[in-house]
């Protein structure tokens, strides 16, 4: 098992793969497996109250046709997790490949400009559940919290998409195998 702060093999482990060393290698192929997935990248934008976030997000999908159902999952150390938690809602930015750096300056909580209306010097406006809707999106989806749901040291929320648009045109930014592709 991993130790506290992340370091060293996460488990668990199949019968086969005993002692240290063959642990460390299983982990090691396990992770570069997982990360020949294909996902989106995308911004995720929370507020609560006049604090405001945009974060960078992975894993998103839609979970339900009847109602329209959107699910994210977030670390529960993340400013996100917190804002979404104590906001209810949450906005689901797409990146077009052309602007693919976007997603490298919200990696960390970012600086709130009030009077310019930026985050992280990208301007924003509020959507209509409250929660920021990047202006340089492709396309957002603003959603109200239905169900938190506990996964491990993440929580999945699902959202009620309440209302959606196009921003900007462009292909849409996926991750496969370290390398960004467009859709």
């Amino acid at each position: 098992m991993a130790a506290p702060g992340g370091t060293g093999p996460i488990g668990p482990f199949p019968p086969r793969v005993e002692g240290d060393d063959a642990q460390q290698e299983y982990d090691k192929m396990r992770r570069r497996l997982l990360w020949t997935m294909p996902y989106g990248l995308y911004v995720v934008g929370s507020r609560a109250g006049s604090k405001r976030n945009f974060m960078t997000l992975n894993w998103a999908t839609q979970v339900s046709f009847e109602p329209k159902l959107l699910g994210i999952s977030v670390e529960k150390t993340a400013v996100t997790h917190e804002l979404i938690s104590d906001g209810g809602s949450f906005t689901l930015n797409t990146v077009a490949r052309d602007d693919r750096t976007i997603v490298r300056k919200f990696t960390k909580p970012v600086e709130h400009d009030a009077a310019a209306g930026t985050l992280n010097g990208f301007a924003f406006h509020d959507g209509p559940t409250g929660a920021p809707v990047l202006d340089q999106a492709a396309a957002w989806i603003d959603c109200e919290v239905r169900h938190p749901v506990d996964c491990g040291d993440h929580t999945f929320f699902v959202g009620a998409v309440e209302s959606v648009d196009r921003g900007r045109e462009g292909l849409a930014l996926v991750h496969v195998g370290g390398r960004y592709e467009a859709l």
